[in-house]
């Protein structure tokens, strides 16, 4: 119908900035308003109510116009009923939008040097009003030191540190600015007022050694160089003689321990004991959803412990998602949204509450943050940026090579299942835990390694073209480099292949060819070595049943552990893949092997290594050999070495650390040596470049354009913004240029197309014509929400004979629809997604997620795995549109009405809602939108209109006894605007070819009857009940 029935919450969270007058909500109304026809106390966004007093969310249904009948109605034809679906997917709003922004209450400061955004919803509600007073000097403010972006963020930091939260803490703040817009800056603008006001101690947490370096550089850059700064790792435990300044440390040093001296000292007791009691000064958690391990409760509790045991500190967490993603906020207890005194008792009901109440419920939180003065959060806007995707077509002699290795996986999982059945193991999660991590890892680098000659050619082309190169990687490859080197005995002649080097692994390591004597035996825990004990390994690096983990000090990322930064499906973040397991002939092992698997064993070594004549070489070696070397390369990783070639045509190994320097100190001179243009080519690794800047600066030699290339790209495109944050930053020359690399295998291309829309709603421009009709949802898709879930047990049971699918298989399978189900089905048991009951019937893994879904189907031959990835997007596609034709869909906070629609109010409640730091109420307001247009308001556009084909339309086939009519307006090339009399403008454009086919023009007086009638009926009826 016409007039859409909607239930609005109002959140007056923060009384100070509307001090009891409700007419005040008419400030919070956005821009986008502007025009409606709307009183000043209805606010312009749908608000779920978050707190216990309501205990449901409303949810709002679109309803479908609907024409007066005269007789029974006739079947619906499907050209009519395809209208019927657009009308009912039409967009009231877009999620994804963004308006410039600018300080609102904050006057001081000059400009920011780059164009800044806010996200609509953020920008609908103020800050509060501002009541501190800052104690920077004058002169840094005017010189522009600190631009008033950043002072703001200052200024409302500082003002949020007075409040003191009912469980007697001392509020929090969190800065939710994206990569590029300055935190570091900010933050130590925070560190300097409060050194100002006699605060002379800070603690500064981050997740790399090497960004002490940017710690200090922030500090100089804002006249703070008098503040020192000390890395805590260069302190011995139990010193606690460093005098006053700022303690910078990794999160995870916070957890280190010493038993040296027969004492037990921790790091945490250190630095409360350098603290002293009392302390009031500064705790920065920098980036902190990224921390190392943050999953880990250890950690956990090392971060929370901090800051219960100093409750008066002033504390400042910086975090671009950490109001995106709720599960990233556990460790902002400061923040008073949960605990003593408000609605939420622990963390895991507010999670429980915000999840449960879908998209708009995060944004809800965020804008009361916002209105509470304790959240801010812009976003570099990525105008002037260009990005285009370069699709690489595999050569059938890699996708031969890349069957061949999926077929023998699946061979070396029927082996691995024999030979445990053999020997009889009763536990065997930590076999299929390190088979499936190996699986995953092997098959990543084949998909990566695909794109390496196709990535050095486009790089040597823009080069010539006067620009400069920064390659993103997610990991090195350097654990199957340290086992060759180790069984070499430290001797390496040739490039290694990672993948062939996974596989060997696996089998050498992890093939049963003996019994456990214990099931449960000491090998299997996990298990550090002794102190002290010396060992093949690096000192940074402690063995823990079978795989390197980096001790606290050491910020390496090497891929066993350290490709999940970007929780992509290359993470290891399946539930059972990273364990720690037996090692043969470990304590516990009876030394009798089964000679039978061990010919088994040796057989599928020979194979593999069969297989590894053909497989790619390491990719970032390879990388710096095709580019000519170190020498021409700036490598900023957390490797240690690397296998290089020499002048003289032999290869070796070589250590990265330089005379003079540690290896802490070696990606800081590479990045270095890229920004004064010494080397041109910069290839980072997502854990060694968390905050680092490589944009065209303007204060750096090195001012070419950056080109930034992407192997691997997040599946998310948040974490992709981040990841495009190293080369788009503030204060640079010109804008970077993005290059996505995608192969055609499962997934990638639609990957693209994704952080591709979200780059364009930041302002981002592609290459070449956009397309000739609007992009109607610019939001992100997301595979691991309930629709992933829900399309994933669809397609199983599909493929496993349990139900007929309404979504029909990819069409042009070879063999057709029996021979695509017969060939998933045996796919899905290669690559363990299936898998036999003991009753022998096949039946999906219990804990089979989306994640290890997506990872796992790239074990599948080519087209299979295209088309199985395929058969799941059209499935996850078609749920999504059904809710969306229910009404059923969760589309966050939108817009109401984005034409000249009505809205009346209804009714009206208040429901008062305790909370931190001020008192609140929520009010529930009930609206009717009237989004119809009136025959006046049609005719008198009607009459504007001279072109051929505008004007207005009857439809060739009857809904119930009248034609559909509508009115066509010229837009771009051959699209029209159409305006209908229950919906008013239609959201998206129409071919005129498609129109043509189906509607006739008419004349206005042929037209009116028909309009007026269903702009009556629709006032009040429902199309679907007289169908």
């Amino acid at each position: 119908m016409s007039v859409q029935h909607l239930c609005i919450c109002v959140l007056q969270q923060n009384l100070s900035a509307f001090p009891g007058r409700l007419d005040d909500f008419s400030a919070l109304l956005s821009a986008s308003v502007a025009g409606f026809k709307v009183d000043p106390l209805l606010f312009s966004k749908i608000f779920c109510p978050l707190f216990h007093h309501i205990s449901s969310s409303f949810v709002f249904c679109p309803f479908i116009p609907s024409f007066p009948q005269a007789a029974a109605p006739p079947p619906p034809p499907p050209e009519e009923e395809e209208e019927a679906d657009e009308e009912e997917t039409e967009d009231l709003g877009h999620a994804d939008t963004y308006a410039e922004y600018k300080p609102s209450k904050s006057t001081i400061g000059i400009s920011h040097p780059d164009f800044v955004v806010e996200t609509n919803t953020l920008s609908s509600v103020p800050p509060p009003d501002i009541s501190y007073t800052l104690s920077i000097p004058g002169c840094s403010i005017s010189s522009g030191l600190l631009s008033a972006l950043q002072l703001e963020a200052i200024i409302y930091a500082c003002q949020q540190h007075e409040v003191i939260l009912q469980n007697g803490q001392r509020a929090g703040f969190l800065i939710g600015d994206g990569a590029g817009v300055g935190k570091g800056r900010t933050v130590a603008g925070i560190i300097l007022e409060n050194f100002l006001k006699g605060r002379k101690r800070a603690l500064w947490f981050s997740v790399s050694n090497d960004l002490k370096y940017d710690a200090e550089r922030d500090l100089k850059d804002i006249d703070a160089s008098n503040i020192p700064v000390f890395a805590l790792n260069k302190i011995k435990y139990g010193d606690t003689a460093t005098s006053e300044g700022v303690l910078f440390a990794t999160y995870s040093a916070l957890i280190g321990e010493s038993q040296a001296g027969g004492q037990h000292r921790t790091r945490l007791k250190q630095i409360l004991d350098w603290c002293k009691p009392n302390f009031d000064g500064v705790i920065v958690f920098d980036e902190c959803h990224k921390a190392k391990n943050a999953t880990s409760t250890k950690m956990g509790k090392a971060v929370l412990d901090l800051q219960s045991k100093l409750p008066r500190a002033r504390v400042v967490y910086a975090s671009a998602t950490g109001a995106s993603e709720p599960k990233n906020m556990i460790y902002m207890s400061r923040l008073g949204i949960w605990g003593q005194g408000t609605p939420f008792k622990a963390f895991d009901d507010f999670l429980h509450a915000i999840e449960k109440r879908g998209v708009g419920a995060m944004e809800i939180v965020a804008m009361d943050m916002k209105v509470s003065g304790m959240y801010i959060a812009r976003q570099l806007s990525f105008s002037g940026v260009s990005f285009r995707i370069e699709e690489i077509t595999l050569d059938e002699e890699f996708k031969l090579v890349y069957n061949k290795a999926a077929r023998l996986w699946a061979e070396a999982l029927e082996l691995f299942t024999r030979a445990a059945d053999t020997l009889g193991l009763a536990s065997r999660k930590s076999l299929w835990g390190q088979f499936w991590a190996s699986h995953q890892r092997f098959f990543k680098y084949l998909c990566i390694a695909a794109k390496v000659r196709r990535l050095v050619d486009l790089a040597h082309t823009e080069m010539q073209h006067g620009k400069c190169i920064v390659i993103g990687l997610q990991s090195t490859g350097e654990a199957r480099t340290r086992e060759l080197l180790d069984e070499n005995d430290g001797h390496l002649d040739r490039f290694v292949s990672a993948a062939e080097g996974v596989f060997q692994s696996l089998v050498q390591k992890h093939f049963p060819t003996q019994k456990p004597k214990r099931e449960k035996s000491a090998a299997s825990k996990r298990k550090r070595k002794p102190r002290g004990r010396t060992s093949k390994f690096p000192k940074h690096c402690v063995e823990v049943g079978g795989v390197i983990k980096i001790s606290d000090d050491s910020d390496s990322d090497s891929d066993e552990i350290d490709s999940d930064s970007n929780s992509s499906p290359d993470s290891l973040q399946d539930s059972d893949d990273v364990i720690f397991v037996n090692h043969i002939n470990g304590p516990g092992i009876i030394d009798n092997h089964n000679p039978k698997l061990e010919e088994l064993k040796l057989r599928l070594l020979g194979k593999i290594a069969e297989l590894g004549k053909e497989l790619p070489l390491n990719t970032l070696d390879e990388l710096i050999d095709r580019f000519g070397g170190p020498e021409k390369v700036s490598e900023m990783t957390g490797r240690k070495g690397r296998v290089v070639r020499r002048p003289d045509g032999s290869v070796r190994y070589e250590t990265r650390a330089e005379q003079g320097l540690t290896i802490d100190h070696v990606n800081v001179k590479e990045k270095e040596r890229f920004m004064t243009g010494e080397k041109l080519i910069a290839i980072i690794s997502e854990a060694a470049s968390s905050g680092i800047s490589l944009q065209a600066d303007k204060r750096v030699q090195n001012r070419r354009r950056r080109v930034h290339m992407t192997l691997e790209l997040p599946w998310s495109a948040d974490r992709a913004i981040q990841q495009f944050g190293r080369t788009h930053r503030s204060n640079q020359v010109t804008a970077p240029e993005y290059i996505f690399l995608i192969s055609e295998l499962a997934g990638e291309r639609r990957f693209a197309s994704i952080v591709a829309k979200r780059l364009e709603s930041l302002g981002a421009l592609t290459h070449g014509d956009r397309r000739a009709t609007e992009s109607r949802d610019l939001s992100q898709y997301n595979f691991e929400n309930k629709y992933g879930t829900k399309a994933l047990d669809k397609i199983t049971k599909a493929i496993l004979g349990y139900i007929d699918n309404k979504v029909p298989p990819p069409k042009g399978y070879p063999g057709g629809d029996i021979m695509f189900f017969r060939d998933m089905k045996k796919g899905m048991i290669d690559v363990g997604i299936f898998c036999k009951e003991p009753r022998l019937s096949l039946n999906t893994e219990k804990d089979c997620t989306i994640t290890k879904f997506l990872n796992r189907i790239l074990g599948l031959e080519v087209l299979q795995q295209n088309s199985l990835f395929q058969y799941f997007t059209d499935n996850f596609d078609y749920l999504i549109n059904k809710d969306k034709k229910e009404g059923k869909y969760d589309m966050g906070i939108l817009d109401l009405a984005p034409g000249n629609d009505e809205i009346h109010e209804e009714t009206q409640e208040k429901f008062l809602t305790p909370g931190n730091p001020q008192e609140g109420q929520v009010i529930l307001y009930k609206i009717s939108v009237d989004r119809g247009m009136p025959w006046e308001e049609a005719c008198s556009k009607a009459e504007k209109l001279t072109g051929d084909y505008e004007g207005f339309y009857l439809s060739n086939k009857l809904r119930g006894s009248q034609p559909c009519v509508l009115l066509a307006e010229q837009g771009r090339g051959r699209n029209l605007i159409l305006y209908k009399p229950n919906i008013g403008k239609q959201a998206h454009l129409e071919n005129l070819d498609n129109l043509l086919l189906r509607y006739y023009k008419v004349t206005p007086d042929e037209a009116k009857d028909f309009w007026k009638s269903q702009f009556d009926f629709s006032f009040t009826n429902c199309t679907h009940a007289n169908w």
